[in-house]
């Protein structure tokens, strides 16, 4: 199993719990900014090998979350 695969399924849990819930899943601003700081350090070359496994880790999630909501859209649309 890829690591695709393995997002790709629980994303599909997760759209089944509640898929009207899922669709309104959004980073806190808190969040959003401090993703934001890891991506710019990041682009002038100034960013820590632990700064850079967590802004990984903040881009796994949203793609979790991403797939989540599709899901969710297409569960809702049926």
């Amino acid at each position: 199993m890829t690591v695709t695969e393995a997002f790709d399924g629980v994303a599909d849990m997760l759209a089944k719990l509640d898929p009207a819930k899922i669709i309104e899943l959004y980073a806190s601003p808190e969040m959003s900014q401090r993703v934001e700081d890891l991506v710019n350090k990041k682009k002038v070359d100034d960013i820590s090998l632990e700064e850079m496994l967590e802004l990984e880790r903040y881009l796994a999630l949203d793609m979790l979350i991403s797939l989540a909501k599709a899901r969710a859209r297409q569960l809702l649309a049926a």
